[in-house]
């Protein structure tokens, strides 16, 4: 009798989907495994086809729903919105034999890196002795001259990333060193977290290796180069727009760094702050995602606009350490690898323990004509990954590729100047399994590899790193394209795992000792603080804006039975078009509540609101939680134009998730400044807009639906039928909406909570007088509680609106950097 799962024709798909797998059993990465390896591998890749119910294909829809979950996202290049991050479920695996082995070469290569860096910054030894050409120095645009004598903290190299390939015969080879930015470490991190959420106990049952002490190592190492004990560590992005900003956001609050832009910073007598709520608070240690010839405008590209002028001032007065380094991103260039094995005979009087890539550099005249003459074996890069003749982007292209017209191009311009070309081997890649559809077929695969130095200032290796598998068969560029897919990389001890024993550390240093235990949420950048400020606003908008238009629905259903309806459905059209959200008061209340919520056109319409809400999210993705992310992310509700019965429920879709946002928020955001900030503008949006609407549906003589409609939007109907009970008048109605201290949507409940957020922000004064914005809320709520409801009239109302659109600009003035108070975020006003 046959054991389960093998039958006649060999053992079922869904037991043991490898059984199936086709893969070279040379050049394929799970064919070449160790039994051990191989079976950590079939384990696994069973206990996917065992959660799909026999379909492993179900495996990747569980990766793509913990991604959506997790807000792992990226940009292609001209992208303006942020693409799903691409993952497929099975991983990269490499035993931990294997691997320490890959790890020693990393690790001499960071060394070498290091000391080729040290050198040109330094003595120029190389240069001068004839071991490396200049023009590998001054043709690199990464080579920064303002930097060369002067020296870093400890270290010119904190953190790496080198490209690997491994061959068709098992031999790892190094593609690229990434010496500027290691991106992709974040990724790496998410993967993990994303696979793991999505397979359960898997990983670790086949032993793979934990990744936290490696973010550990890097997070100590970077503060050690600084002075202060409790040093202040930030992360310099260039914005949003950048290709991994997402990472570097997941970054920053993995590491505990404050996210900061060029314009959050400012060097005083040497030192970097932070411009805070609070005032500038100094930051000790960057680590910069910014090229060098941009972080500086004083000293470096005037043209920048995402540096910090007079940076390197703070770094020559040794108040600030910055990782990596100005200048070493000069060893970047594809031409230096064709120096690197002499250079690490010459630095080390060793051997390379992972090869380069076989490389010619055409400067020298024999490496030219072979490059010439070899042309069909040999893929064409632009030394300096400048655009060059044939490359105008800089990057790489099959020598075979090229037609007879352009290979007397080539030589042509090699005439003029040989320097700007390199050549390497064509590298035939090992295959990995990959999931297509419902079964796994091999596939070429890249690895990124990550290595940061510890408090020691010892390399440690990120056991992993980043798997790209790619579609084209394109495996030579920077970050992930259109058709790729990436890939955790495991690095399993089956050994370990067998025995029920821990997978061995990394690293070799003392255990830290744990911090000292304190409280608070730590300094709120004025970037920060703004981008809070607008997204409570956002959010309060939109969701009034859809309690408006529910509210213009039922007003218009009611018109056949009360034709006295109709004022209050021009009222609330005109109340939208003066809100910004609908381009016309004019029409039917199904069009004009339509285009509320719907049209992308109008400034303030729901769906225009929340776009703006998803961009602010993304400057405040280290302050936000993954549920608040998730949450924020859902698309608008779906709606039928012209049926009232499918915009109604999209409306009230639209208030209980901005509900469900704003509790969100305010339950993960502790209750400091960043939340009180959230609130402020909520509080400011949510009194504006009861103050209009009491002005836009009171006439003269109001109706009973135009107070109906009024308390609808304050969600007050049932406060006030629960009070009175009998139908609306005005001055009780007035009273709730506006004058009732213990109605949480009324104006004065508002008020009261923005004189307590005021009193409890920073206050810069110290003579003991009221900064304008906590002086001015203070006026603000005693003219309302001075306030009676029977004389209260439009004239007042202005008043009040006037008065909370002076506050706003108090705030800003206050706490926001200047230029964004000058720069609007919409067409319209948001207080009338």
């Amino acid at each position: 009798m046959a054991s389960q799962g093998v039958g006649l024709f060999g053992p079922e798909p869904g037991i043991d989907p490898l059984a199936w797998y086709a893969g070279d059993p040379g050049a394929d990465l799970y064919c070449a495994s160790t039994p051990a390896v191989a079976d950590a591998w079939r384990g696994f890749v069973a206990g996917l086809a065992r959660q799909g119910g026999g379909q492993l294909g179900a495996a990747q829809t569980q990766i793509d729903r913990h991604v959506a979950e997790l807000g792992i996202a990226f940009r292609l290049t001209g992208d303006e919105q942020e693409r799903s991050w691409p993952l497929g479920p099975v991983p990269i695996v490499i035993g931990a034999s294997e691997w320490r082995g890959i790890a020693a070469g990393l690790v001499q290569r960071a060394e070498l890196l290091e000391a080729i860096v040290a050198d040109i910054y330094g003595p120029q030894r190389l240069v001068r002795e004839g071991h490396l050409p200049a023009a590998m120095v001054s043709g690199s645009p990464h080579f920064a001259r303002r930097m060369v004598g002067l020296a870093p903290p400890r270290h010119h190299l904190q953190v790496l990333a080198i490209d690997l390939a491994r061959g068709p015969t098992g031999e790892w080879r190094v593609l690229a060193d990434r010496a500027r930015f290691a991106v992709g470490v974040g990724y790496a991190l998410e993967n993990r977290l994303a696979v793991s959420r999505a397979t359960g106990g898997a990983l670790a049952e086949m032993g793979t290796r934990r990744q936290s002490d490696f973010f550990d190592a890097l997070r100590s190492g970077i503060a050690a180069d600084c002075q202060r004990s409790e040093p202040r560590v930030a992360l310099l992005t260039p914005g949003r727009f950048s290709q991994s900003y997402p990472e570097q956001a997941y970054l920053a609050r993995h590491l505990g760094f404050s996210l900061v832009e060029g314009r959050d910073l400012v060097v005083r007598d040497g030192r970097l702050f932070v411009r805070t709520i609070a005032g500038l608070k100094r930051i000790d240690a960057l680590w910069r995602w910014i090229n060098t010839h941009s972080i500086d405008p004083l000293n470096f590209d005037t043209r920048s606009r995402i540096g910090v002028p007079g940076l390197l001032s703070a770094c020559e007065s040794g108040q600030l350490a910055v990782a990596n380094w100005m200048g070493g991103g000069v060893v970047e260039s594809r031409a230096m690898s064709a120096f690197i094995p002499r250079l690490c005979r010459e630095l080390r009087g060793e051997p390379l323990l992972l090869p380069n890539a076989a490389t010619w550099w055409c400067g020298g005249p024999a490496e030219r004509d072979h490059v010439l003459a070899n042309l069909d074996d040999l893929v064409l890069s632009s030394s300096f990954r400048t655009p060059v003749a044939l490359l105008p982007d800089g990057a790489t292209r099959q020598g075979s590729s090229l037609s007879g017209e352009e290979r007397d191009r080539l030589r042509e311009a090699m005439s003029r100047r040989a320097m700007d070309y390199t050549a390497q081997e064509i590298i035939q890649v090992s295959t990995t399994p990959c999931l297509v559809g419902n079964r796994l077929e091999p596939r070429g695969f890249t690895l990124r590899a990550f290595l940061a130095r510890d408090a020691s200032g010892a390399w440690t290796v990120l056991p992993g790193g980043l798997g790209r598998i790619s579609q084209s068969g394109e495996l030579r560029t920077w970050l992930m394209g259109a058709g790729d897919l990436s890939a955790d990389v495991c690095i399993v001890d089956p050994v370990a795992a067998a025995a029920d024993q821990p997978s061995p550390r990394l690293t070799l240093s003392a255990p830290e000792e744990p911090p000292a235990i304190r409280r608070g949420a730590g300094l709120l950048p004025s970037q920060a603080a703004d981008n809070l400020f607008w997204f409570g606003r956002y959010a309060e908008r939109c969701q009034q804006t859809a309690r408006a238009a529910r509210t213009l629905l039922q007003c218009a259903g009611d018109l056949e039975s009360d034709p006295a309806a109709s004022g209050t459905v021009q009222r609330l059209s005109q109340m939208l078009y003066r809100w910004g959200a609908v381009s016309s008061p004019y029409g039917r209340a199904l069009d004009i509540a339509a285009a509320a919520l719907g049209d992308g056109t109008a400034g303030s319409s729901v769906a225009s609101l929340e776009e703006r809400m998803r961009s602010l999210a993304l400057l405040l993705r280290d302050r936000l939680s993954r549920d608040s992310w998730r949450a924020i992310s859902r698309p608008l509700a779906p709606f039928v134009p012209g049926n009232a019965e499918s915009l109604i429920a999209a409306a009230e879709a639209t208030i209980e998730r901005g509900a469900a946002i704003q509790r969100l928020i305010a339950d993960t955001l502790s209750r400091a400044d960043a939340w009180r900030f959230l609130d402020v503008g909520l509080c400011l949006e949510r009194a504006s807009l009861i103050f209009q609407a009491v002005n836009a549906l009171l006439p003269a003589e109001p109706s009973a639906d135009d107070l109906g409609a009024l308390l609808d939007l304050a969600d007050a109907e049932a406060l006030y039928i629960g009070r009175y009970m009998t139908r609306p008048f005005t001055a009780p109605a007035i009273d709730i909406v506006l004058l009732d201290p213990e109605q949480p949507r009324g104006a004065i409940f508002q008020t009261r909570r923005l004189v307590q957020h005021m009193e409890a922000l920073p206050q810069l004064r110290h003579s003991g007088r009221a900064d304008p914005p906590l002086r001015l809320a203070r006026q603000l709520h005693a003219r309302i509680e001075a306030l009676e409801a029977e004389h209260v009239t439009h004239a007042v109302i202005d008043d009040l609106v006037d008065g909370l659109g002076g506050l706003s600009n108090a705030i800003g003035k206050r706490f926001f950097l200047q230029q964004d108070v000058l720069r609007r975020r919409g067409a319209e006003a948001l207080l009338g």
